[in-house]
């Protein structure tokens, strides 16, 4: 017991002289403190710049496909507008072609073609479809059962 209290005595005695022991361990602690709520915040930001540049690359990717479409749109308009009927016969007029005289036509007969025959498509029948039948034993109530069952007991109980 001497000896403990001896012990806590040196120890109360070596702070009472030597403060500065007390405030190194609140300032540890608090720059402990800081530190790691300077960690998370850190983390948290970098988490959010992700996201956000992310976000700014879906932003640019949409837009890059929006214009691609707009510039697909236009190619598909520009062909439309160069193979309508009546450029392209202004064209083939420019190059020397003329319509064709019903005279000038002839046909070629090749030996041992046969002519693809027209397939007609007929929709399939559709089965026939009839009313579910349904058990008789389905068909009752449970009232109906049991008063069967009642009936068939006491009518058997009799005989």
């Amino acid at each position: 017991m001497n000896l403990q209290n001896v012990n806590l005595n040196h120890f109360v005695h070596a702070y009472k002289i030597a403060p500065w022991r007390i405030q190194r361990q609140w300032i540890g602690s608090v720059l402990l403190a800081v530190v790691t709520l300077a960690m998370i915040a850190a983390l948290y930001l970098d988490v959010t710049a992700q996201a956000a540049i992310a976000g700014r690359e879906i932003q640019d990717l949409t837009a890059a496909i929006a214009a691609s479409e707009q510039a697909s749109a236009d190619l598909q308009t520009q062909l439309a507008a160069l193979t309508s009927a009546s450029v392209m016969e202004q064209r083939a007029e420019a190059l020397g072609f003329r319509p064709m005289e019903t005279v000038e036509v002839e046909y070629l007969i090749v030996p041992g073609y046969t002519a693809p025959k027209a397939e007609i498509l007929a929709a399939a029948p559709l089965p026939q479809l009839s009313a579910p039948t349904i058990s008789p034993e389905y068909n009752q109530s449970l009232l109906d059962w049991l008063d069967e069952t009642l009936s068939s007991s006491s009518s058997g109980g009799l005989q």
